[in-house]
């Protein structure tokens, strides 16, 4: 299982160049059924927040409505906020994103922002790397 980071999809939504290739690439894989993977809540309202200025509200609602199709929400609660907050992470918002990963048992997060989860519990990679892995 596998958790996307917010500036994967973002690269998505964004057409964000060089980047979009990769991420496209792995959410197509995941849309194809070719491995699970989970979205932390924040993610969804962080993605609206960026993504509406550029594409409007309806084509927001709607690419958010299609991602959520084939990628789950991770069941995060309480308990996984404070877990994220005692994490010795930089950034509160990327610990969450472990904590989110940690609630539905993924294995990994793709991210391209590496060095940001170096001291994270579990590792990350790039889009890019971990195309074609199951």
């Amino acid at each position: 299982m596998i958790l996307l980071d917010t500036d994967v999809i973002l690269d998505v939504a964004l057409g964000r160049a060089p980047h979009v290739e990769a991420s496209a690439a792995l959410l197509d894989q995941i849309e194809r059924g070719g491995r699970g993977a989970f979205v932390a809540w924040h993610t969804l309202a962080n993605l609206y927040y960026m993504i509406r200025p550029v594409r409007g509200d309806v084509e927001t609602r709607a690419f958010l409505l299609d991602l959520v199709r084939f990628v789950t929400v991770a069941p995060t609660d309480s308990e996984s906020f404070r877990y994220a907050a005692t994490l010795d992470m930089a950034d509160l918002e990327d610990a969450m994103q472990v904590a989110a990963a940690r609630a539905c048992g993924a294995s990994v997060i793709a991210t391209r922002n590496l060095g940001d989860f170096r001291r994270a519990p579990m590792p990350a990679h790039a889009p890019a790397e971990l195309l074609g892995r199951e």
